[in-house]
């Protein structure tokens, strides 16, 4: 297993079939490492649209890329409670110390109450024509959509809200302390 550093700042470039940026955001903190995942802590990061157009979300959010697995996971922990955002997407590479894959359009929402829809469908089958997405990536991104699927349905992974909780408290308790590195004066 390839080591990386917990505490260490990557950045994440999400592309499209084409080869080309689809979106960009400018900050994800490694906290936890395994066989099959890593998980990244962020907060009020800067996100770049392939427009130009920047934003910034707007709460934490813990982020898990995998590393066989043809979708990533990110939670946000909203004023109402924890929402995930769900991208059907090639495994990711880390190169540069950027986080990089491939968005293939389909999209699961995942409620606070754990109710679900997946967004993106017209999107996906314009994509799949315009790019000619091959037999074979479209049968694996609709089989780990159900992967996905029952993944909430069962509570498992990063859809166990306790374990997604401890994720958060572990990213923060690494933000708090590399703060506090930063913020020493030494003479």
């Amino acid at each position: 297993m390839e080591e990386y550093i917990i505490g260490k700042k990557y950045q994440i470039h999400s592309y499209k079939h084409d080869g080309s940026i689809h979106r960009s955001w400018d900050e994800a903190v490694l906290i936890e490492q395994n066989e099959e995942y890593l998980v990244f802590g962020n907060d009020r990061t800067l996100v770049q649209e392939s427009d130009g157009r920047t934003w910034r979300t707007k709460e934490p959010a813990i982020l898990f890329f995998y590393k066989n697995r043809w979708f990533n996971i990110i939670s946000q922990f909203k004023s109402d409670g924890i929402y995930y955002y769900c991208n059907i997407a090639s495994p990711f590479i880390i190169e540069d110390e950027t986080i990089k894959y491939i968005d293939y359009d389909l999209d699961l929402r995942v409620f606070a109450d754990n109710s679900y829809k997946i967004l993106d469908k017209i999107e996906y089958k314009h994509h799949k024509e315009k790019m000619e997405y091959p037999k074979e990536i479209d049968n694996i991104l609709n089989k780990e959509l159900k992967n996905l699927i029952m993944l909430v349905k069962e509570k498992n992974g990063p859809f166990d809200r306790g374990n997604i909780v401890k994720m958060k408290e572990k990213y923060e308790k690494i933000k708090k302390s590399k703060k506090r590195v930063d913020n020493k004066i030494t003479i």
